[in-house]
């Protein structure tokens, strides 16, 4: 599956956190995602979608809506997965419904879109600037098909939709885990999990003689740690799909590299500069 770098904007009278939206669409019906539903009528606009994953047999369930509020010069999306899809229900309501928001703009938004027949993966440059990232779809379970059946992840920046711009210096990226932002659909319920290597002081911890040298790269190379999914006690669930932790030491957002062919573009954690912000995004393709 491949990726898609861009921009949109609020050129022709249409705000871009709409055109956003529209994007989304265009790019997931053409690489194998079927659109369920496409509003782009009312004033927040919605978008579900239903892959199949990696055996082409499976049915997941996500979708993205807008809601904004001009006098409070908010123009956000809402991420969602579900376990299931009816027509009749609205977006929110959908089955099983896991929503968290994601600060856009209605100007100029950069972003950069990669998705997988099992999950999309989404980065927005907006405003000062920030950068903004959502992953919704399946996770990579630690556990056959027959235990863990419907391992999706719900990955923004918000709990829910509430009135947060992007200038807001509060939130923070799902990645790091154990916050309301990501969630991780169990068997039976949604669970809020941690995500390593953020729990490992010795790996992402404050910088101190004991893991200082553990912050930067090894001899100019930067390696890529998986981003586990776990309770920080006796379970481990799974990884994110192409989503991994990179060291920020001497590195800079919108970098990119290379590894067995395969390119990855480097993304920090809202306004964060720290070694400990930064993550590294697979484009598929």
């Amino acid at each position: 599956m491949p990726h898609q770098i861009g921009f949109v904007d609020n050129s022709g009278g249409v705000l871009a956190h709409y055109k956003m939206l529209e994007t989304i669409r265009d790019f997931a019906a053409a690489n194998g995602w079927t659109v369920l539903r496409y509003d782009a009528v009312s004033a927040n606009r919605q978008l579900i979608l239903k892959g199949v994953g990696y055996t082409g047999e499976e049915e997941i369930f996500v979708g993205f809506r807008t809601y904004q509020d001009a006098s409070a010069d908010y123009y956000n999306l809402l991420a969602g997965v579900f376990t299931g899809y009816v027509a009749g229900n609205t977006f929110d309501t959908q089955p099983g419904a896991r929503l968290s928001g994601v600060p856009a703009h209605n100007n100029r938004i950069d972003y950069w879109l990669t998705l997988n027949p099992q999950r999309i993966a989404l980065v927005m440059k907006v405003g000062t600037p920030v950068y903004e990232s959502c992953y919704v779809g399946k996770c990579l379970p630690y556990g056959r098909p027959s235990q863990y059946p419907y391992p999706v992840v719900c990955g923004g920046m918000l709990s829910g939709a509430p009135a947060t711009r992007f200038s807001d210096t509060t939130h923070s990226g799902y990645f790091k885990g154990n916050r309301p932002a990501l969630s991780l659909r169990s068997n039976d319920n949604w669970l809020q999990p941690y995500c390593y290597p953020w729990g490992n002081v010795s790996i992402a911890g404050a910088a101190t003689a004991f893991n200082n040298t553990n912050l930067r790269e090894t001899n100019g190379t930067y390696h890529l740690l998986p981003i586990e999914l776990h309770d920080n006690s006796a379970n481990l669930w799974g990884a994110l799909d192409g989503v991994y932790y990179i060291s920020g030491f001497d590195n800079v957002v919108e970098n990119t590299l290379t590894i067995d062919d395969v390119g990855y573009v480097v993304i920090q954690d809202v306004w964060r500069t720290g070694h400990t912000d930064y993550y590294a995004m697979r484009m598929d393709g």
